[in-house]
């Protein structure tokens, strides 16, 4: 049954039953048996006499799956590895309009610096790493439409303060794959951060290590890309590089 729903989901159109056998190795009487079968509970389709393909149940399913797919529970491996391996607060945020929400943290032990990013906790996208990242992947108009709305609200000394230099902010991301808040939404505390997309390539959550900005190393901001890469794997995404 497996091999069937196998051969008709690497075809590009409908597939008669003399070829499903041939491919299948199975006799002709025992294909068309679990064609039937199949064809009973929608998860396959006869097209005409004698030719099948998939049916709507396995988009059903898909979406199911989708669905309940639990993107902080496919992260928390990560974050742990990335975790032991810097020995810093590791974070994974979720945007929710202009801000950006904290659904998971990996704290650590080594000070009792405060840090704004606890569990529940939200801050405006342009103060953030993760929530650059967001802002460039809405584009300028998109990210206009931000600054008019909430004005570039300042938290520190570092936040940033006009258009102009928000934007070449974005232009550095794009160019590295990862960004920094330095010290911009708490002072003497610095983070890294990179994205996590889906399936369908869409910017689904963000990944980040914070720390004293003393303790902070930029370069970090490699094996953050490469941790967000790994989760967005994880979650289905094929990236061009991985796709060619």
């Amino acid at each position: 049954m497996m091999d069937v729903i196998d051969i008709l989901s690497k075809a590009s159109g409908t597939v008669n039953l003399k070829e499903i056998a041939k491919l299948s190795s199975l006799h002709p009487s025992t294909a068309h048996r679990i064609l039937n079968a199949l064809a009973h509970y929608n998860m396959i389709e006869r097209v005409e006499s004698g030719t099948y393909r998939l049916g709507t149940k396995f988009l059903e399913l898909g979406n199911i799956t989708k669905a309940n797919l639990d993107f902080r529970k496919e992260a928390l491996p990560f974050m742990q590895s990335l975790h032991a391996e810097l020995q810093e607060t590791i974070n994974l945020s979720v945007r929710q309009g202009d801000e950006m929400v904290y659904i998971e943290r990996i704290s650590t032990e080594r000070s009792a610096m405060k840090v704004a990013h606890l569990v529940g906790a939200k801050a405006p996208l342009h103060i953030t790493a993760v929530g650059k990242i967001f802002l460039l992947e809405d584009g300028r108009e998109s990210t206009i439409g931000y600054i008019r709305r909430c004005g570039l609200q300042t938290f520190t000394q570092n936040t940033i303060k006009d258009a102009q230099s928000l934007f070449e902010e974005l232009d550095r991301i794009n160019l590295m794959g990862y960004a920094l808040d330095d010290e911009e939404a708490e002072p003497g505390v610095s983070c890294i951060g990179a994205g996590i997309r889906d399936d369908s390539g869409k910017l689904v959550a963000g990944l980040s290590v914070s720390s004293p900005s003393n303790r902070l190393n930029k370069s970090w901001g490699t094996q953050i890309k490469d941790a967000a890469e790994a989760i967005s794997k994880s979650l289905g995404y094929k990236s061009q590089k991985n796709a060619a």
